[in-house]
């Protein structure tokens, strides 16, 4: 069995609300049927306080007859409790021998050993109705009443009710509060997913879990924030690309106008062949370039890594920029060693320098220079790109990041579309890095972050 397997869960999982929820419901049927029953049981099992005083007005009555004419008081008012109770009245002296005239029978001799006093509890299980001893109220040394408890006295009438009551509704009430609970812990949040799903169906992506839900801690709390950071973020890639396709629209319409221009007019073949290939080149860019960002955008696996040299990696795109420019190498400079290894993918690392190398130099003045500058801090390199361009707005700089964003209101397609910074920074992102700018006071720096080499 697997280490995997063998693992507890954490206090926070829904096993042990689960767990907690049924063992106190268990308990708790246990302890009612127990502690609850047993009292119900009890209760019912002694006499009435009516049954009490009419039997203990019974016993005075005795002693009266007794004191009044001994045996054949006894007898005169045994004969008077013949027509007043049915069962069976006598009244024996201290030595269990019967005080009236008539001697007691074996079997009434037997029975007279399993007497039981006024205030005992009476057996539900007993097939015998019980025979009360009840002492003389004055003297209870000179005798005492026996009797056969009247039915009309006979303690649990209501029992069947309180069975009823503690075996049948409250443990009913208790498991309907129990699948209240369970439904509340199980099923509402389940519910909650269900019409988040059917929303997401319906492309109905503004739709959000409520907070109550996804603040839990146990697996239904990291269903729902895992669910909604998919809806979130599948929010932002629809508005993404639909934000991307209108720029892109918009950004062809100039270029499609120029060339039926181009067209109507009665030009040389050479120089319409000139025009169509440079709108041509430039929509082809816009193109690729589009497309570029919508996939890095998308792309949620991080690219495979490899160690680069960044000094190299600099040179090569210098010496490129410098030839397409016309700048002198002595105006890209850079404080870089060949210690300098980073942990990154070749083509969009280098593609993301090249667009920030080429944007600082499109913002430069005539005689400005750019500089890359760099240092290590434990397994993190942060570099920086500054330009002499003036800088941008403190509200811009997060804004230069977003696709097709313009700040010095060129004409499209005029030293570029606004693509360059927003295709470095996601290229940086699906490397595990990050990108940001700032003002160094003669123009803009923008930050990298990238993991430095292992070992």
């Amino acid at each position: 069995m697997s280490e995997s397997r063998l693992r507890l869960p954490g206090k926070s999982s829904l096993f042990w609300k689960l767990a907690f929820l049924l063992v106190g419901f268990c308990l708790l049927m246990i302890w009612l049927s127990w502690s609850w029953g047993r009292y119900v049981q009890l209760q019912n099992a002694y006499l009435s306080q009516d049954a009490r005083e009419v039997i203990t007005g019974y016993a005075a009555e005795a002693e009266q007859a007794w004191e009044s004419g001994h045996s054949a008081g006894v007898d005169a008012w045994l004969e008077t409790m013949r027509q007043r109770e049915a069962g069976w009245v006598g009244v024996i002296g201290a030595d269990l021998q019967s005080l009236a005239t008539l001697p007691l029978t074996d079997e009434q001799n037997h029975r007279l050993t399993f007497l039981r006093g006024l205030d005992w509890p009476t057996s539900q299980r007993s097939v015998l109705v019980p025979w009360l001893k009840v002492p003389f109220p004055k003297d209870a040394s000179q005798g005492s009443l026996v009797i056969e408890l009247p039915e009309r006295f006979t303690p649990g009438e209501y029992l069947w009710l309180w069975q009823l009551l503690t075996n049948g509704l409250i443990p009913a009430l208790l498991t309907l509060l129990f699948c209240v609970g369970l439904y509340r812990l199980l099923i509402v949040p389940l519910n909650q997913l269900r019409e988040q799903a059917n929303a997401l169906r319906a492309d109905e992506l503004s739709n959000h879990l409520p907070l109550h839900l996804t603040r839990r801690q146990d697996e239904l709390g990291e269903l729902g924030r895992a669910f909604d950071h998919m809806t979130r973020r599948l929010q932002s890639t629809v508005a993404v690309q639909q934000q991307l396709l209108r720029d892109l629209s918009h950004e062809l319409r100039t270029p499609l106008s120029r060339l039926r221009v181009a067209c109507e007019t009665e030009q040389e073949l050479a120089q319409l062949r000139q025009r169509l290939s440079r709108e041509v080149d430039g929509m082809q860019r816009l193109v690729d370039d589009t497309l570029q960002l919508a996939w890095l955008d998308t792309e949620r696996e991080r690219l495979p890594l490899e160690d680069i040299q960044v000094v190299a990696l600099w040179e090569i795109l210098a010496e490129n920029a410098c030839f397409e420019s016309g700048w002198l190498p002595s105006r890209l400079s850079s404080d870089l060693d060949a210690d300098c290894w980073v942990r990154g993918h070749l083509n969009t690392l280098a593609q993301a320098l090249e667009n920030l190398l080429r944007n600082a130099i499109r913002h430069s003045p005539v005689d400005g220079g750019v500089h890359l500058g760099g240092r290590q801090e434990g397994d993190q390199w942060f570099f920086w790109l500054d330009d002499q361009g003036g800088g941008v707005a403190e509200q811009d700089l997060q804004r230069i990041f977003a696709p097709f964003t313009r700040l010095d209101g060129s004409r499209p397609g005029d030293g570029g579309f606004g693509l360059g910074l927003s295709i470095a920074r996601h290229s940086l992102l699906a490397q595990g890095g990050d990108m940001w700018a700032e003002n160094n006071g003669q123009g803009l720096r923008v930050n990298m972050r990238l993991s430095a080499r292992q070992g």
